[in-house]
């Protein structure tokens, strides 16, 4: 049950850092591109590659810490950044076909998943 409440307030403050760094994005960048989405995509694969690798692998974080961090922290902030670092680890562990699945899956099937909810979404 711990686990789910670091989640939960790990991801509240994840999200709500991800709308801040969104807008604050916008402040410089013109709105004409998704530069805010992409600056938290980006950001928060560093931070999980630093996390995962700097800190938990050379300093083996407390298990609470990395679920806190990891899954509600950047959680909440990105889902980018699991997605990019679960590649990382497939491609590091040889498994260079399910890399190539999970992005091509990930990316692919989900802009069509985007395009079937928005068509359900215009029919209502």
């Amino acid at each position: 049950m711990k686990n789910y409440i670091l989640v939960l307030i790990g991801g509240g403050i994840g999200a709500t850092t991800r709308y801040w760094a969104s807008n604050v994005v916008y402040r410089w960048l013109p709105a004409d591109f998704p530069y805010g989405n992409l600056f938290v995509n980006i950001s928060a694969c560093f931070l999980i590659g630093f996390l995962m690798t700097g800190l938990n692998e050379r300093f083996l974080l407390n298990p609470s810490l990395r679920v806190f961090l990891t899954i509600g922290l950047l959680g909440g902030y990105s889902t980018f950044s699991s997605f990019s670092y679960e590649t990382i680890a497939l491609i590091r562990d040889g498994e260079f076909l399910r890399a190539v699945v999970n992005v091509s899956a990930s990316v692919g099937v989900g802009l069509l998943s985007t395009s079937a909810g928005a068509f359900v979404g215009e029919l209502i």
